[in-house]
């Protein structure tokens, strides 16, 4: 693996949102599977805008402390981080990578990158959240492997 993980730059988002969508479709699909077509379609109607949206939000937000795995000169992974006001805690808001380079360590670079970056700076406390579904078994890998402690949580839909 020849990665460099390094801040995120303006020019970088559009390449972050072009492969998060990319690396989490099959999470939404899992999502549909799961949920049901008509409740899926209740909670996630575009997907690709509303989290395209969402992914360059929280880069323009988070620029700061949004870092990105680069692979001759192209972004192939990306790590959001949120710090909360008082800078003890924090979260992981966002981590993709590419699907092209998943599986090659990537995504854990990333996150050991991302962890020593809030030790430097006073964190105390990481927290993540992903979901339970079939298509998030990867994330959950990633971060048990990484030293997280999962709190089971569940959310119910009903369609009305």
């Amino acid at each position: 693996m020849s990665v460099v993980i390094r801040a995120l730059r303006g020019g970088d988002v559009g390449a972050v949102v072009e492969f998060s969508l990319r690396a989490w479709a099959p999470v939404f699909e899992s999502f549909n599977k799961v949920l049901g077509e008509d409740i899926y379609q209740r909670v996630y109607p575009d997907w690709l805008a509303s989290q395209a949206r969402d992914v360059a939000q929280v880069c323009r937000d988070h620029a700061g402390t949004t870092w990105v795995a680069e692979d001759d000169g192209a972004p192939v992974g990306f790590v959001a981080v949120v710090v909360s006001d008082d800078r003890r805690s924090a979260d992981i808001e966002m981590i993709a990578v590419d699907p092209r380079w998943q599986r090659l360590g990537v995504s854990r670079a990333l996150m050991d990158f991302a962890l020593e970056q809030m030790r430097a700076a006073g964190v105390r406390l990481v927290g993540v959240v992903t979901g339970g579904d079939p298509g998030h078994e990867p994330a959950r890998r990633a971060y048990e492997s990484a030293g997280f402690t999962a709190l089971p949580l569940v959310r119910y839909y009903k369609a009305l």
